[in-house]
């Protein structure tokens, strides 16, 4: 797991791409557009947020979302259920949601209790309210030439947003997509191909997935396994937006545990020309892409430019 450190290099380290800052800005631009639309036609969006059962992981990052309505001027809407709330409880909730001008997005934190079927529910949420961006219909424009989504799914967005907003030019460039999920590596690969690269997706039954990545100048990777991707995987000069958020046991950490991506940071730094740092990379760009969806969706509801 843990990356080797005595490879040395001349090379100058890669610029770090800073998804914190960038989130920051994006965050202050979005509460601006809020008070603006709220001065002007008195409307706010609003956020609803469904957590079933008592997972950690998903209390903390409904709290985070929560936190960051509030920053930007969001009023949020949290309905707790026990884990052994039945599937009909939930699909009330979001028929309701569905039915509330108060509420412009609706997000269903998964994962959902395994006796429930996450598709019957995520279904279920209304496309002009799917601020995650994971409805069929969403994901098919995605794929079409001359279509476009509704909403894109916010982890795939915040991470073409990062590449933007960092000038890193994606027409014509070789990329590659680590992963293959429903919800970041899949919709990443279609994005790119709207951004007109080339890209090869690489799953688990890729047979050289080395030989491949290291023909790639932008590198996406969303598998969540530590470290796999290391310095030898990446060609001199690319590009690297590292999606992985992994524990990994660390007895010098007070918590126990450190975070680390799916890239061997130390090595990658010494190779690529950019990359994201984990944590501080793309995590807090999910949550600004999930502002600024609920935002879209308010405006498009009251036709507000």
């Amino acid at each position: 797991l843990f990356c080797c450190t005595d490879a040395t290099s001349n090379e100058t380290p890669a610029k770090v791409i800073d998804g914190k800052s960038v989130a920051r800005k994006i965050r202050e631009e979005i509460a601006a557009e809020i008070s603006r639309m709220k001065d002007a036609i008195g409307v706010v969006p609003g956020l609803a947020v469904i957590l079933v059962g008592d997972r950690k992981d998903s209390a903390t990052y409904v709290h985070n979302k929560k936190k960051a309505c509030e920053d930007v001027g969001i009023t949020s809407y949290e309905v707790r259920l026990p884990e052994e709330s039945t599937e009909q409880e939930v699909l009330k909730f979001i028929s309701d949601f569905n039915d509330d001008p108060l509420v412009h997005g609706i997000l269903v934190q998964l994962p959902l209790p395994s006796h429930m079927n996450e598709q019957n529910i995520l279904n279920a949420v209304s496309i002009e309210k799917d601020v995650d961006g994971f409805h069929p219909l969403n994901i098919g424009r995605l794929a079409m030439r001359g279509r476009d989504p509704i909403f894109v799914p916010c982890t795939p967005k915040g991470c073409i947003e990062l590449l933007h907003r960092y000038g890193i030019d994606i027409k014509g460039k070789r990329a590659v997509v680590i992963g293959r999920s429903n919800i970041v590596g899949m919709p990443a690969a279609l994005l790119l191909q709207r951004e007109d690269a080339t890209v090869s997706i690489v799953h688990s039954r890729t047979k050289n997935p080395e030989e491949i990545t290291r023909k790639a100048d932008i590198i996406i990777s969303a598998v969540g396994q530590p470290n796999m991707v290391r310095g030898s995987w990446i060609k001199p000069g690319a590009v690297i937006i590292d999606v992985g958020i992994n524990p990994i046991e660390d007895a010098k950490s007070p918590r126990g545990y450190r975070l680390v991506g799916d890239v061997c940071y130390k090595e990658a730094c010494k190779v690529a020309s950019a990359i994201t740092p984990v944590p501080g990379g793309v995590g807090p760009m999910t949550i600004a892409m999930l502002l600024s969806n609920t935002l879209t969706s308010a405006k498009r509801l009251h036709n507000f430019v």
